[in-house]
């Protein structure tokens, strides 16, 4: 293994190579543009294609992991909007090889028409989605989503912003994992969403989501790093940098997996806290989340529910302290 300095995008691209990726489709939009723009020029091995839209770019990636293929799917915040159909009825259907699904969201929105937290689409369509940090854990997480998705034969979403998209940083590499084409098995209970069959896999989405719950819970992708016990801070994505570096003495709870979130892991971290908070870009989805499992957590009172955070203004909202400005 050899590390580079890469882009965020361009981790994703490693990480699906890595996993064995056989296609890769999408729309171009920023800030997930790079991603298949590096695919289709640096690994020959998957067969890459821009689409006419998101939807279809979903479509022909789920028809690949229908007919065997590990398959990846990406766009833009807005983009999983314009493929929200197939992606409710291929949650249901699952998988045949695994289907990842890269989702760019855009707080700030510097190249975009809104803010929108897709967070929520993965809870309203019932898949697991990861977070990462930063570059390197943007290619560790593409490569394992692939797995997670065989393993639960569930859609896997991948949830980044603009920041990591395009920050760069230390990735390690690995060699390319020879995944053979899994058989085409004839399957309409599976496959087809008739009614008849779309109640049965409803019912197995639900006990898959006990099972991702579980996983959440058990996997390290959330995990708790222990500092001080007076203040406990909650966080994901990169506002877990941020809150790395202007509270270095506060135990932190890093969530990598935001959906399904691990109920025992929130409720042991608050049991054993003085204060809690929640640091979260846009809409406070963990905070919610923690205040309906009945703890009091400070959140979105303290940090701004609009715009990108950086480390002076979680400084500022936790720590109440402005800048200092360099004379």
């Amino acid at each position: 293994m050899t590390k580079k300095v890469m882009l965020g995008n361009e981790a994703i691209a490693r990480g699906a190579w890595e996993a064995g990726c056989n296609v890769a489709a999408g729309y171009p939009g920023t800030p997930s543009t790079e991603i298949l723009e590096t695919v289709a020029r640096d690994y020959r091995e998957i067969n890459a294609q821009w689409s006419p839209n998101e939807k279809v770019a979903l479509e022909v990636a789920a028809g690949a992991s229908v007919a065997g293929a590990r398959s990846l799917a990406t766009m833009k915040h807005v983009g999983l909007n314009v493929a929200a159909d197939p992606l409710f009825t291929f949650s249901y259907t699952g998988v045949n090889g695994a289907l990842v699904i890269i989702n760019a969201d855009d707080p700030g929105a510097w190249s975009s028409q809104n803010e929108q937290d897709n967070r929520h689409m993965a809870r309203a369509a019932k898949l697991p989605m990861l977070d990462p940090s930063s570059p390197a854990e943007a290619k560790e997480f593409t490569r394992l989503a692939f797995d997670m998705s065989e393993d639960f034969d569930r859609p896997v979403i991948v949830r980044i912003t603009t920041r990591i998209a395009h920050s760069q940083g230390p990735v390690e590499t690995g060699e390319r994992r020879d995944v053979p084409l899994k058989p085409f098995v004839r399957n309409p209970r599976k496959f087809v969403m008739l009614p008849a069959h779309a109640r049965l896999r409803h019912v197995f989405i639900e006990e898959q989501l006990v099972k991702l719950k579980e996983y959440s819970s058990n996997s390290g992708l959330n995990r708790i790093e222990w500092k001080n016990k007076k203040r406990g801070i909650i966080a994901n994505g990169v506002a877990y940098q941020y809150v790395k570096e202007v509270c270095p003495d506060d135990s932190i709870l890093k969530i990598g997996m935001v959906w399904p979130l691990p109920d025992d892991m929130i409720r042991e971290f608050a049991s054993q806290v003085e204060e809690l908070y929640v640091v979260e870009e846009l809409d406070p989805f963990i905070e919610d989340y923690v205040k309906a499992l009945g703890i009091k957590v400070t959140g979105k009172e303290l940090v701004p529910i609009c715009g990108e955070l950086t480390p002076e203004i979680v400084d500022l909202a936790i720590n109440r302290k402005k800048a200092q400005k360099a004379v």
